[in-house]
């Protein structure tokens, strides 16, 4: 732990300015607000602050920052009152800790209805004082670091996932990428344990085998630039167990089959250097196609830039190249904590965070907490694209994004009035994939609405957002037109005519909020007939006429059906908890739900279409896998281990066919949800005698 002389000391290295009384008088009051609290590793409470100021201290933040850090944990885990650290340390230091203090309750309110409001707080807070996040990843981080002295596994799995999940996409989002990657890597070492075994002793045999092949690689690299005048700092490492384990799941391949596994970095002194680097290395190397990116004339929307190319090396490896200038370098490592100007304590002009405005904007609109998370991991946690409008504006987009998604991140109102698109001056379907580079014009409408069709192939959070919103809204004009038909069918059978104030009188007696509502209430059956009968008319119903049941629920639900419509999971993809569904519904036959982006969704132009999610609670589905094994001994055993120790059941197992030295095989088995599903199929990946793993 960090002695309270050695964090000033850190601090004034970089910030000779920086406010030392203030910095001790944290450092003492957390000490004594802490007392005898105690970590898991029966460590002091307090050294956790002091850790997390230190990890700030690496990135240079100002003082205020690292008091932040020192005291971040003090209103929420001892007798200190925000009013307390207002008075001692300034209104900066208070407003600061207050909003550290709620994202951590984010955290424990993660399942409960606030906690929407509570991040919409949160991100309001960001988008006023980016540091109250960075002060968080730090504390993140240092938990990361001590998480295997939890004995809880349960509670390592669930604080490995919520890292996964949130604080290794918002650390990449602000450009720090050492903390992201470390993140990444320790929760994949408890979410993924077999996998990260695995991966790491490949590695380990390949570091054996080539002895320190890195190393002469980046020799060469650095030799070859020298040659040609070209002063460079060259650096390699092989890539992550997470970074592989991605490649492999993205790519549908195994280890063997990955070849690229070293990365190197180029520094060099100025931009044009970067350039010059990147063709000397494309004279000596041959280039991948489709390898090669520009963040320097393009930056990444965190500010990142750099040049990416991956060539085939003498040693027939791939390997793959950042260039990049020493300040570039020095934002790649620590994101925007590089553009703080401590001195002024604010954070320079160039600083933008503009994802976090889009975030906000997606609160306004979204139906439940789940939904925003998922909106939030788009938003966050995908690789970015860049397409200009006709006048020439920078969109930057996840990649895979549609004219849609362009359209709805130019303005929400252009969003939901899109009828077509051109591309490069061509019209194109709506659907197409947009390229880097693509100039996007947005045909429009005012008489066009959102189609729920184009959920099958948009992918922004803010695009989903408005056309949820609109699905929405029809359902229930739709829900109350069917409650008004079932109303008028239930008046007709009253032996009387209704009197005037006989539907005020009922809305009041059913504890509808108006007219509308009740009708929405008989639609879903939360009101039966002889209630309504009643509640219009006393003594109607005759008294002897059992109330309607209300429906039982079943072990899958799924929104977005009227309670009683019949419903059948289609065969031909097998929908299972957590994927992304669409229900095709035709005349005279009942609605059949399809994984979005199934084949046979191709047959369902004549069919209405309907936005449809799974509802709370649904448990288990079918999936079937396709699993190439190799053929040797034991193969067919170890992967009914894998799917048994994964709390898997085979329900069906079919040699589809054997090619040489390896058999296919058709798996049926039952999974909890998606996310069961992912866990399944990263173990197979992982597996010796597992050549490859898809889904059916």
């Amino acid at each position: 732990m960090l002695r309270q002389y050695e964090l000033v000391e850190k601090v004034r290295a970089y910030d000779p300015d920086a406010d030392e009384a203030l910095i001790n008088r944290a450092y003492v009051f957390s000490m004594k607000a802490h007392g005898a609290q105690v970590r898991a590793s029966g460590d002091p409470y307090f050294s956790h602050p002091i850790e997390v100021a230190g990890i700030l201290t690496d990135l240079k933040l100002d003082d205020e920052t690292i008091v932040t850090a020192i005291l971040h944990d003090t209103i929420e885990d001892t007798v200190a009152t925000p009013e307390q650290i207002e008075k001692l340390f300034g209104p900066s230091v208070a407003r600061l800790v207050d909003g550290v203090t709620k994202l951590s309750k984010i955290e424990a309110q993660s399942e409960n209805e606030r906690a929407a409001e509570n991040l919409r707080k949160f991100l309001l807070a960001l988008s006023d004082d980016i540091r109250v996040l960075m002060v968080k990843l730090a504390d993140r981080l240092h938990n990361m670091r001590t998480l295997h002295h939890i004995k809880n596994e349960d509670k390592r799995r669930r604080i490995a996932k919520e890292t996964m999940d949130i604080y290794a996409p918002l650390a990449e989002r602000i450009g720090m990428y050492e903390i992201m990657q470390e993140m990444q890597q320790l929760a994949f070492r408890q979410l993924e344990p077999d996998a990260y075994a695995s991966i790491t002793r490949r590695l380990k045999q390949l570091h054996d085998a080539g002895g320190d092949l890195v190393n002469r690689i980046g020799l060469g690299l650095q030799l070859h630039l020298n040659d040609h005048g070209l002063e460079a700092e060259v650096t390699g490492r092989e890539k992550h167990p997470f970074s592989i384990w991605k490649k492999m799941a993205e790519r549908h391949i195994s280890f063997e089959q990955l070849s690229d596994v070293m990365a190197f970095r180029v520094i060099v002194g100025d931009v044009d250097q970067c350039y010059q680097a990147l063709g000397l290395i494309h004279q000596r190397w041959p280039m991948v196609p489709g390898r090669f990116k520009d963040y320097i004339s393009t930056p990444k929307r965190n500010g990142y830039r750099s040049l990416h190319s991956t060539v085939i090396h003498d040693s027939k490896s791939r390997i793959e190249i950042q260039i990049r200038t020493r300040h570039m370098h020095e934002q790649a490592e620590r994101g925007l904590a590089a553009h703080w100007a401590y001195k002024e304590r604010k954070p320079a002009d160039d600083v933008k965070v503009p994802w976090i405005s889009d975030l906000v904007e997606i609160l306004d609109h979204a139906a439940s907490p789940e939904e925003l998370l998922e909106h939030t991991r788009m938003a966050m946690y995908q690789d970015r694209i860049f397409a200009f409008t006709p006048k020439g504006e920078l969109i930057q987009l996840p990649k895979g994004s549609t004219p849609v998604d362009f359209a709805y991140a130019v303005h929400t109102d252009l969003g939901d009035q899109t009828v077509g698109a051109k591309v490069n001056g061509r019209v194109v379907p709506l659907r197409t994939i947009l390229d880097n580079g693509d100039q996007v014009e947005i045909l429009a409408s005012e008489a066009q609405h959102p189609q729920p069709s184009w959920l099958r192939f948009v992918v922004t959070g803010k695009a989903r957002s408005g056309i949820r919103r609109f699905v929405r809204h029809k359902e229930r004009d739709e829900t109350i037109e069917l409650g008004r038909k079932i109303y008028d069918e239930i008046v007709a059978r009253l032996p009387s005519p209704l009197g005037a104030d006989a539907l005020k009188r009922a809305v009041k007696s059913l504890k509808a909020e108006d007219v509308e509502a009740l009708m929405i209430k008989i639609a879903r059956r939360q009101v039966s007939d002889v209630e309504l009968m009643e509640a219009l008319m006393p003594g109607s119903a005759g008294g002897d006429v059992a109330p309607r049941p209300l429906g039982q629920r079943t072990a899958i639900s799924i929104k977005g059906l009227t309670p009683g419509v019949a419903y059948d999971l289609a065969q031909c993809c097998h929908p299972i908890p957590g994927d992304r569904i669409v229900g095709l519904r035709r005349e005279d036959e009942g609605i059949e739900v399809h994984v979005i982006g199934c084949d046979h969704l191709a047959s369902g132009v004549d069919a209405d279409w309907l936005d449809l999610a799974w509802g709370d609670g649904s448990d288990g589905g079918t999936a079937k896998l396709s699993v190439i094994l190799r053929d040797v001994a034991g193969a067919l055993g170890e992967m009914a281990g894998i799917l048994g120790a994964k709390g898997a059941n085979i329900v069906n197992l079919q040699l589809a066919h054997r090619d040489g030295s390896f058999m296919t095989f058709h798996v049926d088995v039952e999974v909890h949800d998606l996310a069961h599903l992912h866990a399944l199929v990263a173990a197979l990946r992982a597996a010796d005698s597992v050549s490859q793993v898809e889904r059916i």
